[in-house]
């Protein structure tokens, strides 16, 4: 696997991956697991977030203390990738949040753009791209493309599950973006879908399957 490619091995992510794929697991519980992730996830991802010295008046003085100096915008892909920004939020609720709406033709598996929305201005923020799924890799892609294409210079990849195949797609496409990953799997089906996966992962968090 490519050095920019970090897959976790923290095992409360590992557990909670392992629930996401039951297909006896809830709805309700779906939702909660993506979240959960998330958050464990962003403590390796917001390490690439820069950090300035500053000044802290505690109630017995003042002191050295190190605050963000980076501003941090969350990207989802939507719509699964909408089950993460909660998660995200809730690490750093001070940043901006944008959506880039990406669908994969049933036919030809390319990914078709429809949606695009993304605050001004953010060739200096550090943004985290999302999609709790990286498949064939040609959303993600094409998201990026997006983020470069609007001035964005620091971007970070992170998501769930993905496909070695689409993994690989990623990083040989933009081999400057860092993927954090919860774990790979071995292949595709001739749909598109990781095997085994979890299946789709926006049906089962919106309870649409």
């Amino acid at each position: 696997m490519d050095k920019n490619v970090f897959i976790s091995k923290h095992p409360l992510v590992l557990d909670k991956i392992s629930k996401l794929r039951d297909k006896n697991t809830s709805t309700a519980d779906f939702r909660r697991g993506m979240c959960e992730i998330s958050m464990l996830l962003a403590h390796d991802v917001l390490s690439n977030a820069r950090v300035k010295a500053s000044r802290v008046n505690t109630p017995l003085g003042s002191c050295k203390a190190m605050r963000l100096s980076h501003d941090i915008i969350f990207v989802a892909i939507l719509r699964a990738g909408l089950g993460m920004l909660e998660g995200l939020i809730k690490v750093h609720p001070e940043a901006r949040l944008a959506h880039i709406g990406i669908y994969r033709d049933e036919s030809t598996l390319k990914p078709v753009k429809y949606y695009v929305r993304l605050p001004d201005k953010i060739n200096k923020s550090l943004v985290v791209l999302v999609d709790p799924m990286l498949a064939t890799g040609g959303s993600a892609a094409e998201a990026v493309e997006i983020l470069k294409a609007r001035g964005a210079k620091k971007i970070i990849f992170m998501g769930l599950i993905g496909a070695r195949e689409g993994v690989k797609r990623l990083a040989a496409a933009h081999p400057d973006v860092p993927i954090y990953i919860g774990t790979v799997d071995d292949r595709l089906n001739n749909d598109g879908y990781i095997v085994p996966g979890l299946g789709d992962a926006g049906d089962r968090m919106f309870g649409t399957n």
